[in-house]
């Protein structure tokens, strides 16, 4: 009766604790209601570095750049990834103050800097820029280049110049000439000066695109660093899928004029939100078909089309490494698995070395159809060579078709 009684007290007491509102929660321990405070917390939404809000610019009737939104964090890599024309370089332009939307806003920390009756001038926005175009000054010096944009008193700046040269490995050239200097030291330098006035946000134009492959990666793995280090956001031109993936911690992948996926890299590869964007990351096998009662007949049987309608065309997009290659058993081949699903012959109608992997093109028995599979290593089986091909289902990516 007494261990009655006590959780009797206890119920009671917590009764009463509840009616003071839903901030008390009390925990009915041995020696009695304790209580914990689980007031909701004033959490204030950290203000982007960079924030672009609804920007437009039409060129002679064509729209350039629509409806682009976006936010970088201090210390965040975003990087601007679309073809040739799609408007990358135009919103570059519009952030750095070159060019002047026609609506939308540009916000730097939060102060608005540009919009359709607003216009900080450029030198005033705390940005830094790097485009294609080094754009050295050819009668100074590294060191005097690096100093160019730099204010206050000259042990300072002298200081800083120092730094940032030893940061990007470039120490030893102090006095020299750009013309003294290879593309990729020229890169370096050019990094320097543009971090040197301590911007707040790095805008850059396809950086490193004059660069041979092999050097590209040591200077984007410098610049990285030195970028990250600073602090400084960083918003990233290129139409290069390689490079975004290599550097940016958010891709926002543009086409004719908008933003048709943002997320990480890892996201944004792996859950494409249409074929276009699946296809700009890598090579894609697309096999159409129609869909009857929520399947999708293929040379690799039946497969799901959830959320589509009967009769409705469907691409089923499977990239090549996910391909799994059997051998022909005197014309059958291994056994269907859940995982990988019905093994479907094709003939192999040409394989090469391309590196680090095999590319080989198949034509299938079943419908005529050319599929592409990569293999690690060396694998050249020669034309005409059967061989059988199974689909990691779980790899395949179903949208609706386009045509």
């Amino acid at each position: 009766m007494a261990v009655v009684s006590t959780l009797l007290s206890k119920v009671r007491a917590l009764a009463g604790h509840l009616r003071r509102g839903p901030t008390a929660v009390i925990g009915l321990m041995p020696d009695g209601p304790k209580e914990f405070n689980t007031a909701e917390k004033d959490v204030t939404t950290p203000t982007p570095r960079l924030e672009v809000r609804n920007l437009m610019r039409h060129f002679d009737g064509r729209l350039a750049v629509d409806d682009v939104s976006l936010r970088v964090m201090p210390g965040q890599v975003t990087c601007l990834l679309g073809p040739s024309g799609c408007g990358k370089t135009t919103t570059l332009r519009i952030i750095a103050g070159v060019d002047q939307q026609d609506s939308g806003e540009v916000l730097v920390d939060g102060a608005l800097i540009s919009d359709e009756s607003t216009f900080m001038p450029p030198e005033a926005r705390s940005i830094g820029l790097m485009f294609q175009d080094f754009a050295l000054f050819p009668h100074l010096s590294v060191a005097e280049n690096v100093a160019f944009g730099l204010t206050g008193p000259k042990p300072e700046q002298q200081k800083r110049v120092a730094d940032l040269l030893k940061r990007v490995d470039m120490a030893a050239a102090v006095d020299a000439y750009p013309h003294e200097l290879s593309g990729g030291e020229q890169q370096r330098v050019a990094l320097a000066r543009a971090i040197a006035p301590r911007p707040r946000i790095m805008l850059m134009d396809e950086p490193f695109s004059g660069l041979d492959e092999r050097l590209k990666d040591d200077i984007r793995d410098t610049t990285l660093s030195v970028l990250k280090d600073e602090g400084t956001a960083v918003l990233l031109v290129t139409h290069e899928p390689d490079e975004a993936m290599r550097m940016a911690d958010e891709i926002a992948l543009m086409r004719d004029g908008r933003i048709v996926q943002v997320g990480a890299p890892y996201n944004i590869y792996n859950v494409p939100n249409d074929l276009k964007v699946a296809a700009f990351f890598s090579d894609i096998n697309v096999i159409s078909g129609i869909v009857n009662g929520s399947l999708v007949d293929t040379a690799f049987g039946g497969f799901l089309a959830p959320g589509h309608p009967d009769k409705a065309r469907i691409d089923i997009v499977i990239r090549p490494q996910h391909l799994r290659i059997d051998f022909d058993r005197d014309g059958k081949g291994p056994n269907p698995t859940e995982q990988d699903g019905t093994p479907a012959r094709g003939v192999v109608e040409r394989a090469r070395f391309v590196g680090r992997e095999s590319l080989i093109e198949f034509r299938m028995d079943y419908d005529g159809s050319l599929l592409k599979a990569t293999v690690p290593s060396v694998f050249l089986p020669d034309p005409g060579t059967p061989l059988w091909l199974m689909i990691r289902r779980e790899r395949c990516f179903v949208f609706k078709s386009n045509d």
